[in-house]
Parts: structure tokens; C-alpha cells; sequence
């Protein structure tokens, strides 16, 4: 996989010198497409993207402007992202976060919707917009103290809370079996 990208690099980076490695074709005083802001033979400089996807859902982005100077060190940098998109101008890198994102942690409620659908709130149910629906209830079967913290908001703060209250109103989903 890191053969196909550093490849990929040199292609979309180094036009007409598939032949060449990212270091060899700069230390020949070619430059990079896309790097006017560069002398030949110098660093290249690109946006990269970074999405985190958490397991809520939510896809967070950052964007940094990165000077590279090794593509063999920017690559060794993104271990562990997964490359999505490259061109001239941006790189664009994935990875999946095992956590609830931070949306989650700092506003996150669930609660339930007036048709009975357990979801996750941007603030108190009711009064805010809703982030993440998941499956209806039956609230006929729901006991009056979880429909009150459903109707009141339950916090989420990790992603043992976020498991745990999907884990216990599972046993209150709707079948929707044919008749």
C-alpha cells in the first residue's frame, strides 16, 4: 500500500517522470506540478485534509498546510490514515475513531421523537436539532421512569454511555413484522 501511494505521489506530483522517485527527480531540479511557491529542487507544499469518523456518525475535518520535503517522511507522518483523495493542490486522509465525537460529548442527549424513535439530540430533546435516529420504540412497553429520561434528556458523555443506552432500549424496538 505505501509502494501505490509514494507511486501515486510521484505521478500526480512529478508529471512525465514515472520513472523517477520523489527524490531523485528532485534532486535533478525538476519541480513538482502545482508548486510555483517552491525552487526547483525544493519543498513542495499542499492542503491536507484530515476526517475523523466517529462512531456516532459525526465526520469531523481539519485542514493543515503542510511543507513536504520527504514525501518518504509526509507519508511515515499519516501512518495509520487511510489516503481517500490526492491531487496538485490536496491531500485528503481518513480514519476511523473508535469514540463518540466530540459534538456528542459536549452537547449530546439522547431522547425521543414524538413518533416514538430513539435519537441523539444537539442539546435537550425538544428544544434542539436532532443529530442521529435509530430505531422506533414501543413506548407502550417503555416503563414511565425511562420514558421520562427520555423525554428529559439523557447526557452522553462517553462511549460506554453512548453503548449502554443503546443497549438497553434495543429490548423497547419496534418488530415490524409483516402479518
Amino acid at each position: 500500500m505505501k509502494y501505490k501511494a509514494v507511486l501515486l505521489s510521484i505521478l500526480i506530483l512529478l508529471p512525465g517522470a514515472s520513472q523517477v522517485t520523489a527524490q531523485q527527480g528532485t534532486a535533478a531540479g525538476k519541480t513538482p506540478a502545482g508548486s510555483q511557491d517552491s525552487e526547483p529542487g525544493g519543498p513542495i507544499t499542499r492542503q491536507v485534509i484530515l476526517q475523523r469518523i466517529y462512531i456516532d456518525g459525526e465526520i469531523s475535518e481539519e485542514t493543515v498546510r503542510e511543507t513536504i520535503w520527504s514525501m518518504e517522511d509526509f507519508w511515515a507522518q499519516y501512518t495509520g490514515w487511510e489516503l481517500v483523495k490526492q491531487n496538485e493542490k490536496r491531500i485528503i486522509f481518513q480514519k476511523e475513531v473508535n469514540d463518540i465525537s466530540p459534538l456528542l460529548k459536549t452537547n449530546g442527549y439522547f431522547g425521543v421523537c414524538k413518533d416514538g424513535t430513539l435519537s441523539i439530540f444537539n442539546g435537550k430533546p425538544g428544544a434542539a436539532d436532532i443529530i442521529q435516529s435509530f430505531f422506533q420504540l414501543d413506548m407502550k412497553k417503555l416503563e414511565g421512569n425511562k420514558q421520562k429520561q427520555l423525554n428529559l434528556g439523557i447526557k452522553i458523555s462517553t462511549k460506554q454511555q453512548y453503548e449502554d443506552v443503546l443497549e438497553t432500549f434495543q429490548g423497547y424496538k419496534v418488530n415490524k413484522a409483516a402479518p
